[in-house]
């Protein structure tokens, strides 16, 4: 028999707020496009464990779908119309791509903006060293990390070395079958007596953060340091470079596992780098969908987030900036600052980065009814910062009740959600950076367990719901 249906019950249903799992929402026939859209971002996550790879993942994808370099149309003078579609590649590590509206540029550019570092191990401009008959690199950790979960896991090394002669070599060590992996070895539990009784910060060290690169010594009784010589040795027959190449390098430690399901009913997906490449490649396949928006569309995918977005090819960086200034100056023949300053406070931007969701074995770290939850849609943040929103955007009300209605409008699960408990800490985003442009900006992501970790989980309907949100915002917003 149905429950009784009182008027308080339908009072209820009308003025009360309850998020419900997206599981839920999802209309017929979506449930297969979920499964069937998440083997793609697996797949992307596989592909692109550093910033590098991510860009250059990126620009292959757009340059399928018929994305041009901005620059082509700069040197030729080409004219830009409804549709034209373009893309900048900024040193490599990020990347920017437009789609040319309907509306003119002053109406503002619809703008998503995710970032394509993650935290990482990064290897010192002289790393390799010998100790006790083993060689080892010294590290320096990137971003924000737990140093304890990085030891006795399988650790690949990808990056980029430029020798002496400006040659520049491509390294990836530790994906494929039957490549070697490097690892970070821990202290054995029957002597770690003194280990145990520090604090989980303390106990691993960044000092210590060194992995095993080799252990046989090189056949010459006078040389000093055998085992560190014999890896040189190998080294340089392999890829041709000399110790000194070191210096001009950017070698990252990642992961050397793969994505994979989680869950008996296959309806999570746990990989390195979700943070924040989940929002990365929604956002990516969302704008390589269309055609002829009403308003110039622009996916923003930076570098440098998880150390401050500095640097240039950080979001603090004027490359952004300067690329829609570029555009403009394809649009108006009597291009000026105020042009590109109009815009700007034009323009609407999704701040697209992940959220923390409430985890069942550490409930105590969140005020549960002001969180997020994986499962539950996609994530809207009103404020990051620290403590007292320090370092946020704080968007304003209106902004998220556009973007509410968007999704709303659009069958699009969606939920509220802080970052945790307020005096815990909290994050920032770029969204500070963005909006100091006057333009209209709110954070908005999937939420993730075990967040910086190496192995990072996210709800797969979660995943297709930000596909699916960013597409409705970029068709959309107004």
């Amino acid at each position: 028999m149905d429950e009784e249906r009182t008027p308080g019950k339908e009072l209820e249903e009308k003025l009360s707020y309850k998020v419900k799992s997206a599981w839920m929402k999802i209309g017929s026939g979506e449930l297969d496009k979920v499964f069937q859209y998440c083997e793609g971002y697996k797949a992307f996550l596989d592909a692109a464990k550093t910033e590098r790879e991510a860009a250059e993942e990126i620009i292959k994808r757009a340059r399928e779908k018929g994305f041009e370099p901005l620059s082509d149309y700069i040197a030729k003078g080409k004219i830009l119309k409804p549709g034209t579609k373009l893309y900048l590649n900024n040193h490599g590590k990020s990347v920017v791509l437009f789609v040319v509206g309907e509306q003119p540029l002053e109406r503002g550019i619809n703008m998503i903006v995710s970032h394509i570092d993650s935290p990482r191990i990064d290897l010192k401009p002289n790393p390799l060293y010998e100790k006790s008959d083993l060689a080892l690199f010294k590290t320096h950790y990137y971003g924000g990390i737990k140093k304890y979960q990085w030891v006795v896991i399988p650790l690949a090394l990808h990056g980029v070395i430029v020798k002496a002669n400006g040659e520049k070599l491509y390294i990836k060590i530790g994906e494929e079958a039957g490549d070697p992996v490097f690892n970070i070895s821990d202290l054995l539990p029957h002597l770690a007596q003194d280990q145990m009784k520090k604090s989980m910060s303390d106990a691993i060290t960044g000092e210590s953060l060194n992995p095993l690169v080799g252990s046989i010594p090189f056949a010459d009784k006078k040389a000093e340091e055998k085992v560190k010589l014999n890896v040189l040795k190998l080294l340089n027959e392999k890829y041709g470079i000399v110790e000194e190449d070191f210096t001009s390098a950017e070698l990252e430690l990642v992961p050397a596992f793969k994505a994979k399901d989680v869950g008996i009913d296959r309806s999570m997906i746990g990989g390195y780098g979700q943070d924040d490449r989940v929002c990365a490649y929604t956002s990516l396949t969302s704008i390589l969908e269309l055609d002829k928006p009403e308003y110039t569309c622009m996916a923003i995918f930076a570098d440098k987030e998880e150390i401050g977005s500095v640097g240039n090819t950080g979001m603090e960086s004027v490359f952004y900036e300067n690329a829609v200034a570029e555009l403009a100056g394809l649009c108006y023949a009597n291009y000026s600052d105020l042009i590109l300053r109009r815009i700007l406070g034009n323009s609407r931007l999704l701040s697209a980065d992940v959220n923390a969701g409430v985890d069942p074995n550490y409930e105590e770290a969140f005020e549960k009814k002001n969180c997020s939850y994986i499962g539950n849609g996609l994530v809207l943040t009103k404020y990051t910062g620290a403590r007292g929103k320090v370092g946020s955007n704080d968007a304003n009300a209106e902004f998220v009740g556009k973007v509410r209605k968007i999704f709303n409008d659009n069958n699009v699960a969606w939920q509220i959600g802080e970052l945790g408990k307020v005096d815990l800490g909290g994050g920032g985003t770029v969204a500070m950076f963005v909006a100091n442009h006057g333009i209209q900006t709110v954070d908005c992501g999937v939420a993730l367990l075990s967040m910086h970790s190496p192995y990072e989980v996210s709800s797969k309907v979660d995943v297709y719901m930000a596909y699916k949100g960013y597409k409705a915002f970029y068709l959309n917003s107004k």
